[in-house]
């Protein structure tokens, strides 16, 4: 689940003729968008099922992290200008404040219990106070040698702090520190366009199968023994090592060694996520609309218990992948978003001193990084330049 400002918009250049639009940015958030409520899905089902847990560790080992990368790489180091700094307000704060008062709305109806607390997200929304502090501290990392080498130094050494935790999402933000930085330092370097990292020759779409066929061949054969260390409360990035189990001073080798898995299956994601536009290209420009709203449909589904006990899990476990899905399209399509678009994208002029910082109707974008010219317009299907996609 970047530029979020007023930076270029998420167009690479061309030889040739205008800047245009690269559908495969788009693609990758929306499979990644897909995966974030896949994972939500299954969630109970793992409680029962093997393969649901296998399939669960799989996706949790990557894709918040792809995501984290994702939202880096269209991130600016530079000192913001008024308009980007007005931004953090429009495009995180005041969502996740508003969306932390419909969960607890909502807990009240369901539970008959309101605890309305802004320190500590709700479910989802620690995504939004991670991208906030992700682009407030990213000019900092820039202007300091080997940004990359402190990241992972501090994702780490956070997972020894025992009183670091979801307190305003940091836990979960200096864990994924490193992937965010890491999708900055790519575009900042200039790395995808030097070295032709998207286009794919038919030996990366192999060693990408085969490193997702071993992941899942680990997952699988290996279930009993992560069950028994519960292998994924790790992959949340949420909690210390002692919390976790890992008193060991060496506890910060295992965060390193589930960076590094992340690191391979987030290439070999890329890898596999296609370069030219496809039917669904478009709805990845909308992946905040799936990420706040997918929430309060499956949580009916999650805290009603019809999702425990579900057998076969050989014909739940598809059923519930399709589901995922047709959920993720459906709450980008247009009417939903027209319906929501005061949640998810306020512009409110009335915060600020100057009305038009609240930015303008028609120049939307979202905090992770997709830019909109506008709303109306889907995005053309112009020619891919990826000629060997």
């Amino acid at each position: 689940m970047s530029d979020t400002n007023d930076a270029a918009p998420v167009t690479a250049p061309i030889a040739t003729g205008p800047r245009r639009r690269v559908p495969f940015w788009d693609n990758a958030r929306f499979a990644c968008i897909v995966l974030v409520v896949l994972g939500h899905a299954t969630q109970r089902l793992t409680y029962d099922s093997d393969a649901a847990l296998g399939l669960y560790l799989v996706v949790y080992a990557f894709h918040m992290p792809a995501f984290a990368i994702i939202s880096g790489y269209f991130s600016k180091s530079a000192p913001p200008s008024r308009r980007q700094m007005a931004r953090v307000l429009t495009d995180i704060i005041v969502p996740y404040v508003i969306f932390e008062g419909l969960w607890a709305v909502t807990t009240w109806l369901v539970e008959g219990q309101m605890n309305p607390n802004l320190t500590k997200p709700s479910w989802t929304l620690w995504f939004l106070l991670a991208l906030g502090i992700f682009r407030l501290v990213l000019p900092y990392l820039a202007l300091l040698r080997w940004p990359l080498a402190w990241t992972i130094v501090i994702s780490i050494g956070a997972g020894y702090l025992p009183n670091l935790d979801n307190t305003f999402s940091l836990a979960r933000t200096l864990g994924l520190l490193p992937f965010f930085a890491l999708g900055w330092w790519l575009r900042d370097r200039d790395v995808v366009d030097r070295l032709r990292l998207l286009r794919r020759p038919w030996w990366a779409v192999v060693a990408a199968v085969a490193a997702f066929a071993v992941a899942g061949a680990v997952a699988w054969f290996g279930i009993d023994l992560w069950r028994a260390v519960d292998l994924r409360t790790w992959l949340f990035y949420d909690e210390s090592y002692a919390d976790l189990g890992g008193t060991q001073w060496w506890a910060g080798g295992v965060r390193l060694a589930l960076m590094g898995i992340a690191l391979v299956l987030s290439a070999a994601f890329f890898v596999l996520v296609p370069r030219r536009g496809q039917w669904w290209t478009h709805f990845g420009q909308y992946t905040m609309y799936v990420y706040l709203l997918h929430s309060f449909v499956l949580y009916p589904f999650r805290e009603s218990g019809v999702l425990r006990g579900l057998e076969p899990a050989w014909v739940w476990l598809p059923i519930m992948i399709v589901a995922s899905v047709l959920i993720a399209l459906g709450l980008a399509t247009r009417r939903v978003r027209r319906l929501f678009r005061p949640l998810v994208e306020p512009r409110p002029g009335w915060l600020f001193a100057d009305p038009t910082l609240a930015g303008r109707e028609g120049r939307r974008s979202d905090p992770t990084g997709s830019r909109r010219p506008r709303e109306e317009e889907r995005m053309p299907r112009h020619p891919d330049p990826l000629q060997n996609g």
